[in-house]
């Protein structure tokens, strides 16, 4: 992309999925894309007389109706042109000078503007309240016209109590049959435009609201994606997950109860000065009443926290043993488990049943102390009336004390609900603290969006590397040296612990803060842009997992810009095509949860396609014939010298067989590495790896065998 790369972005356009439908992309499809891959883009619709104006801007892209798109460059208003160039071109090419009439032949108005994102967004802040402040109030549109909406009905509001004072004192009293006519056409106009714009209010809350949802489910899901893998291996899943979920209730209470009170509140700024000005002394009630609720709210705050942050941190432990259970399924049915679960699920649902007992019983509380208040607020303050009314304290009449009832629950209600509102924002805040003891973890975001994108070649080179897990007093690598060039095939081993998979865990850019230089082609690893950096490598794993839909899918799950003839051929390199042609669908057959309508073997060659599909110079397989059956391994061993023709290839593995045809073999001992040269050499002079050779090879030698010490068991 052109235009990315003049901001230094270098993106790839495999990578682009264009929207089911579409025949060509579309500047929104597009728009989304580039502020996925780090960049800030908006497509617009725009008149020639706006685009030639637009002289000192980064380049324009234009969308031309055949599906191709131009790069605008330059424009000149006075002449009338603009300077347009090949975006799949090279920067040296010289522009074309366009003109309106030649350019409307060709453009369809639309636009793609792109910039590079250099300050903090939405999506990298800190997830608290002042976060979620800052996504309503962008909404400043809509919210100016819902506050319009709510003051125009608020004042609508005061009539119905003024027309029940005019009809008690003029009509009834008066037996005036012509004023009665009159106000009820008042009523049905006034009714009318009630109804219409209380319409109007609802449904701009609803887009509100949806809008916030889907912009908060959005920023909280790309944010959990964001996090290290270093976080997921060391949280529980199910209590990731519990307190991801926790998101929602702040979402929910943003756009249900608290929006709703906010609303209310404009029918409050505007009636109480009528209510004043139809007595006072029922009007400070009716605000004492409301203060006393509003106190008695704030004085049991602090205690409902704690019980309630006890209720939430039980539901999550709760759900967590069932996500355990749910994804640990298979052996809790083949290891007859369901008793040990089952007395599990007891345990904790038991706790959840206690904690949200004792947050009922204490929630319970305040609620019951306000009820008096309410019921002063709701019923008292006509009683005070009427006898003001009976001993002529006042100049209340019988129209003016039913007006000031019928004003005065409209008042109480917001008054209550704000006081009420005080009490869910308990919930809130716990509810936000524990969403935010994961999406306030330190992200991959910036390594993810920044950094330089050089062009892979797969020649690697380890300097003094030395690596510790977090919390770990022990050193997983130890001055690990060696290097090797482009395209060799690198195979590694030794036993439990000795630091073979933590190699390739660097190599991956999962854990960054290691001491020394690991360089690719010559650049430290940590400089290079993470995305492009995975994007560049192929990785196959022990266990791999397999996405519930087609095997074309998974197939292109990194790719999806990519083809089915892309696909075919990543599968024959795989030697996945034979198992995938005899299947009642190909390519479209349907891959259930868990892989469970495929076997190990063929699952492991379908993730060797998605692993070279995008032709990777550097790829990685940690155990990934480790759980094959012979027949399996044999197949997928077989295919390993003609994928890896071209590209570097970093095999683990504890069979030391697979790895005989490697260039370099090294034998990894305690983190430190022990020695690294082809198979014939390291028999000859390496003590490890010969003992475990021989251990793996008795059949062939057992004699030998049955003279070496035993070195260690298999990983």
């Amino acid at each position: 992309m052109a235009a990315a790369r003049f901001h230094g972005l270098d993106l790839d356009i495999r990578d682009f999925a264009a929207e089911p439908g579409e025949a060509s992309p579309s500047p929104a499809s597009l728009a989304r894309w580039l502020n996925e891959q780090g960049a800030v883009a908006k497509g617009m619709r725009l008149r020639w007389r706006y685009l030639v104006r637009m002289g000192n801007t980064p380049p324009v892209v234009l969308m031309f109706r055949d599906g191709s798109a131009g790069l605008m460059i330059a424009s000149d208003p006075e002449r009338g042109v603009v300077w347009l160039r090949d975006p799949l071109g090279g920067d040296g090419d010289t522009p074309v000078a366009v003109d309106e009439v030649r350019l409307s032949q060709v453009w369809t108005g639309d636009v793609l503007l792109v910039k590079r994102r250099r300050d903090e967004s939405e999506a990298d802040a800190r997830f608290d309240l002042l976060w979620f402040a800052k996504m309503v109030l962008r909404e400043k549109k809509i919210l100016r016209d819902i506050a319009l909406a709510s003051v125009v009905l608020s004042i609508l509001q005061i009539f119905p109590a003024l027309i029940v004072m005019q009809v008690i004192d003029r009509v009834i009293n008066y037996h005036s049959m012509a004023t009665l006519i009159s106000m009820i056409g008042f009523v049905i106009i006034l009714s009318f435009y009630e109804i219409l714009i209380t319409y109007g209010r609802r449904e701009l809350s609803l887009v509100l609201s949806s809008r916030l949802d889907a912009r908060i489910s959005l920023h909280a899901f790309n944010r959990l994606l964001a996090l290290p893998l270093e976080f997921y291996e060391r949280e529980q899943t199910g209590e990731i997950l519990g307190r991801f979920m926790a998101i929602f209730k702040v979402r929910d209470f943003l756009t249900g109860q608290l929006m709703t009170t906010f609303l209310d509140l404009f029918t409050l700024i505007v009636v109480l000065p009528i209510l004043f000005m139809l007595s006072a002394t029922m009007a400070w009630m009716t605000l004492a009443g409301a203060g006393c609720i509003g106190l008695i709210v704030i004085l049991f705050l602090p205690i409902v926290t704690r019980v309630m942050s006890r209720q939430i941190r039980a539901e999550m432990k709760r759900s967590s043993v069932l996500y355990e259970s749910i994804a640990g399924i298979r052996t809790v049915k083949t290891l007859a488990l369901e008793p040990t679960r089952r007395e599990e699920w007891d345990r904790v649902t038991a706790d959840v049943v206690r904690w949200k007992l004792a947050a009922g019983r204490t929630a319970a509380w305040p609620q019951t102390l306000i009820m008096p208040f309410d019921t002063f607020i709701n019923r008292g303050v006509i009683l005070v009336g009427a006898y003001l009314v009976l001993t002529n304290h006042s100049n209340l009449s019988g129209g003016t004390l039913a007006g000031f009832m019928l004003l005065g629950g409209r008042v109480a209600a917001p008054l209550v609900g704000l006081a009420k509102l005080m009490e869910a924002f308990n919930e809130v805040t716990v509810s936000l603290g524990e969403a935010g003891a994961v999406l306030n973890q330190p992200t991959e975001t910036k390594a993810l969006t920044t950094g330089m994108r050089p062009v892979i070649k797969g020649a690697l080179s380890f300097v003094n590397i030395n690596f510790s897990y977090p919390g770990s007093t022990t050193k997983a690598l130890k001055d690990v040296n060696f290097e090797i060039p482009a395209g060799t095939m690198l195979g590694l081993v030794g036993r439990s612990g000795s630091g073979k998979s933590t190699i390739t865990r660097l190599l991956q850019g999962v854990s960054r803060n290691y001491l020394g230089y690991l360089r690719l082609d010559g650049v430290d690893l940590r400089e290079i842009n993470l995305t492009h950096l995975r994007r560049s490598f192929g990785v196959v794993l022990q266990d791999n997992f397999l996405f519930r839909g087609t095997i074309m899918d998974n197939i292109t799950a990194g790719r999806p810009g990519l083809t089915i003839e892309d696909a075919i051929r990543a599968a024959r390199l795989a030697g996945a095509e034979e198992f995938i042609e005899r299947m009642p669908a190909g390519y479209d057959t349907w891959i259930e949860e868990g892989s469970t309508n495929i076997s190990g073997g063929q699952r492991q060659r379908l993730a060797i396609a998605r692993a070279v599909i995008s032709d990777p110079k550097l790829m990685i397989l940690d155990e990934a014939t480790s759980a094959l059956d012979p027949e399996s391994e044999a197949l997928v061993n077989a295919n390993l010298k003609r994928i890896g023709k071209g590209r570097t290839m970093v095999i683990v593995s504890h069979r030391l067989s697979s790895l005989v045809d490697c260039d370099q073999i090294a034998v990894m001992d305690h983190g430190e590495l022990v020695d690294i040269a082809p198979h014939a050499v390291l028999l000859e002079r390496c003590e490890i790896y010969r003992t475990l050779w021989l251990q793996q090879n008795r059949h062939l030698n057992n004699t030998a065998s049955q003279d070496v010490e035993p070195y260690g068991e298999g990983e």
